[in-house]
């Protein structure tokens, strides 16, 4: 993938996680900050199918964009076409994996296994 259209992605994973972390921020204020913190609420907003979707959706994005973020850091450090493939593949590993992890939270919690 050109390196253009990696950026392009930065940019809007980006600006799409600033709106909706802005959209989690004022659900949250909805409720005292120690209140929301409990355990309870924290099972319920999981087992709340639009919010579980939306905390979802800001987990891919902000693995997305901080990886990708990595991903360039590394790459501005040392540069060798080894090195940038083990950096790149490194970090998709890494992204896929902190995805599957945060998913399979919210899919044990949201089926009840929690």
């Amino acid at each position: 993938m050109r390196e253009s259209t990696i950026m392009k992605i930065h940019y809007g994973t980006a600006l799409a996680a600033v709106a909706l972390v802005a959209v989690h921020i004022l659900m949250r204020l909805t409720q005292g900050f120690a209140e929301s913190l409990e355990f309870e609420s924290v099972l319920a907003n999981y087992k709340f199918l639009p919010y579980a979707l939306m905390l979802e959706l800001i987990l891919i994005l902000l693995s997305i964009h901080g990886f990708n973020g990595l991903r360039v850091i590394l790459l501005e450090l040392k540069q060798g076409p080894t090195y940038e493939k083990a950096v790149s593949y490194g970090c998709i590993a890494a992204m896929v994996g902190l995805i599957a992890y945060g998913s399979r939270t919210i899919i044990m919690t949201n089926m009840g296994m929690v």
